[in-house]
């Protein structure tokens, strides 16, 4: 299985790139997410068939990044919760940590901080998840999530390697800000990334977040932003 869905859907089709927004815990009340996932569900009522097809596909892209967007509208306007990585602190560990792992578990392609969310374009390398006890490693540590943050009849890469990357970040964050308790939302946004015009079209999506969001007027002065040199953007 590549698909599974807790509060959201998780298609995670192996040897892909993906696009992925991690945002910090209470950064969207409670009543305005189920709202927006009470429309997002409508939608795709709307599309169910039995019969997958390729026009099917490309409506749920649709719907997908349309709530995506909804969501991200949220987040940019800073209005709820907290703005930790804001903090340049945090925001070097929640850098220094991708970059960390770039070549070991990830290809990091870009990334952009924002002050209550993280956007990450990136390829799991699955040769390293391919060692048998590694991939057991990963196993038995994901037994010790709850029900609600884990499928455990199925393994997902990715899953697993943003939850060991969120808990660590957490973990050093908290110790900076003196406070125990949730610190990231426990469930992610993902979205697999189609070819290549869609990858250009993210990682400039995520350079220009800061820009949209009224941080800076440039995305080259915003500090915690990074891509790829390869890619002509």
């Amino acid at each position: 299985m590549t698909y599974y869905k807790r509060n959201l859907p998780h298609y995670q089709p192996e040897g892909h790139t993906f696009f992925v927004t991690i945002r910090l815990a209470g950064t969207i009340p409670e009543y305005i997410y189920q709202r927006i996932k009470y429309e997002f569900d409508k939608e795709i009522d709307k599309i169910s068939s039995p019969k997958v097809t390729k026009k099917r596909r490309e409506l749920y892209h649709e719907i997908q990044m349309n709530h995506f967007i909804k969501y991200e509208q949220i987040l940019d306007s800073n209005v709820y919760g907290r703005k930790w990585l804001a903090d340049e602190r945090i925001a070097k560990i929640v850098a220094d940590s991708l970059h960390y792992r770039d070549e070991k578990e990830i290809e990091l392609l870009s990334y952009t901080i924002m002050p209550n969310h993280v956007h990450i374009v990136l390829k799991p390398i699955v040769e390293r998840f391919a060692d048998a006890s590694h991939v057991e490693s990963l196993r038995r540590n994901s037994k010790n999530r709850s029900d609600e943050e884990h499928n455990h009849d199925s393994f997902y890469i990715l899953t697993d390697i943003l939850q060991n990357y969120k808990k660590y970040t957490a973990r050093m964050s908290n110790l900076i800000l003196n406070r125990t308790g949730q610190f990231w939302q426990h469930e992610s946004y993902d979205h697999v990334i189609r070819d290549q015009d869609e990858l250009n079209r993210i990682i400039n999506y995520v350079l220009q977040n800061p820009v949209k969001a009224g941080l800076v007027e440039n995305p080259e002065d915003w500090k915690w932003s990074y891509y790829k040199r390869e890619f002509d953007l």
